[in-house]
């Protein structure tokens, strides 16, 4: 089979011919017809995770057809239509993934292959309004949105609340948008660019702010109608950093930030006293459960929602697709054409 294979750290990603794996018991081979893209891939590239695990297929994100099933599978699995959750032995505890976690792609071989072999168990039927390319983009993104959205942040779907997503452009910020906006919640966004708040808006975001500028956070707080105690209910923030202070700016009072990465670095300059004051609740997350992923797809489903998608390679390309990853320079989702 063909393959995205990553042999050694700081190198390009090798396009090869790999042996087809074979199920074992309890697992299944998929034919992928998908693949989508994460920041994952990229840090994989360079070595950024602990315990890396390298030679191995690249890819956390994939949606196929089954061809294969091991000895203990429900044979009425084979010809399905699937997603695949990429978060592996989560463990019992729903608060926090125990040793034996995982992602898909890392160290286990990855969806950027035209056979993955994967247990059973990380199956879901690929909701049928989505083509196998808008499904692939949904599951690292869609379970990141909805454990930070749903299970952390607890965001109301019984009144609508005003929520502040930062960062939009990428596949895990538009996804929190486009959640947001289905529940009914008034959404507003940051971004570098201006052409990419007006695609923010057009996705049914209220408004935004360039994170570039000094006050963007005044700026923000004024357009918005909040005063200096702040306004937004649920804050989704992926950069923290040195502006992860003025996210405490312009939360409400007894607002929700949740974060579930750090691009610019530490968090500094945090006043403690606006933190209790405000009697704000901050959150650390990432990933989520196997009935979190369940959820997410009923979410999806009940929804009709559908993935933004920047831009469609095919497999054989996939190291200029990390390559524009690694640049920023999307909008959406990149995906791999398979099979």
């Amino acid at each position: 089979m063909k393959a995205i294979f990553q042999s050694g750290l700081h190198e390009p990603a090798q396009y090869i011919d790999l042996e087809t794996p074979v199920a074992g018991p309890g697992e299944v081979i998929v034919q992928i017809k998908a693949a989508a893209i994460n920041h994952r891939d990229v840090y994989v590239q360079h070595g950024l995770y602990p315990k890396m695990k390298l030679p191995v297929v690249l890819g956390s994100d994939g949606a196929g057809v089954v061809v294969e099933t091991g000895e203990g599978v429900d044979p009425a699995w084979l010809t399905q239509e699937v997603i695949i959750n990429p978060a592996l032995d989560w463990g019992s505890n729903p608060h926090f993934y125990g040793a034996d976690f995982r992602i898909l792609g890392m160290p286990e071989n990855g969806t950027f292959a035209e056979y993955l072999k994967i247990d059973a168990r990380y199956l879901h039927p690929k909701p049928a309004h989505l083509t196998f390319e808008q499904a692939a983009a949904f599951p690292l993104a869609g379970l990141t949105v909805w454990r930070a959205l749903m299970t952390r942040a607890k965001l109301r779907t019984d009144q609508p609340e005003r929520v502040l997503i930062t960062g939009i452009g990428g596949g895990v910020a538009l996804t929190a948008l486009q959640f947001a906006v289905a529940t009914g919640a008034e959404v507003w966004v940051t971004s570098g660019s201006e052409d990419k708040l007006q695609r923010a808006k057009d996705l049914g975001a209220t408004g935004g702010v360039i994170y570039r500028d000094a006050d963007w956070a005044k700026t923000l707080l004024a357009q918005a109608g909040g005063g200096k105690g702040g306004y937004f209910d649920v804050i989704i923030d992926s950069a923290a950093g040195p502006g992860f202070a003025k996210l405490v700016d312009v939360a409400a009072p007894g607002g929700r930030i949740v974060f579930y990465g750090g691009t610019t670095g530490n968090i500094m300059d945090v006043v403690p006293s606006k933190v209790f004051f405000k009697q704000l609740n901050i959150f650390g997350t990432t990933m989520g459960t196997e009935s979190e992923f369940a959820d997410m797809i009923r979410f999806v489903e009940a929804n009709q929602l559908v993935p933004v998608l920047d831009e469609v390679f095919p497999l054989a390309e996939a190291e200029q697709a990390l390559r524009k990853m690694e640049s920023g320079k999307q909008f959406g989702k990149l995906v791999l054409q398979v099979s």
